[in-house]
């Protein structure tokens, strides 16, 4: 992974508390394998047994809880938002497409010929 990824994740994790150093490690690990694979299924991200059994080990941690993983990301984003000059605008799309077609190659938009603009 880049340098400066690396020190995009560090900064972003560094308000992260937890009781375990380990536990801290296992998220920056999570997030690394995360980040080569956005979207994908935990198993996909963590590409092995091990890798996806620690995920889910990690996850179902009574120590682990959803405020401590959000904690360092909270605190980076008040801090990007208090060092940003002017409006800030906050945009969400969750729209989700599934084409399901016999014939994958149908799937977009076609034309017979080209539209006419005025």
């Amino acid at each position: 992974m880049a340098a400066a990824s690396e020190q995009w994740w560090e900064k972003e994790l560094a308000g992260c508390s937890f009781a375990d150093t380990r536990l801290r490690q296992r998220l920056r690990k999570l997030i690394e394998r995360m980040c080569g694979a956005i979207g994908a299924s935990l198993p996909l991200a963590c590409q092995d047994w091990a890798g996806t059994k620690a995920a889910y080990r990690f996850f179902s941690n009574e120590r682990v809880g959803e405020d401590q993983i959000l904690a360092g990301h909270f605190q980076s984003t008040r801090e990007r938002f208090a060092a940003a000059p002017g409006t800030i605008l906050v945009l969400q799309d969750t729209t989700e497409f599934t084409y399901q077609r016999e014939r994958s190659a149908a799937i977009g938009i076609t034309c017979q010929r080209a539209p006419k603009f005025p």
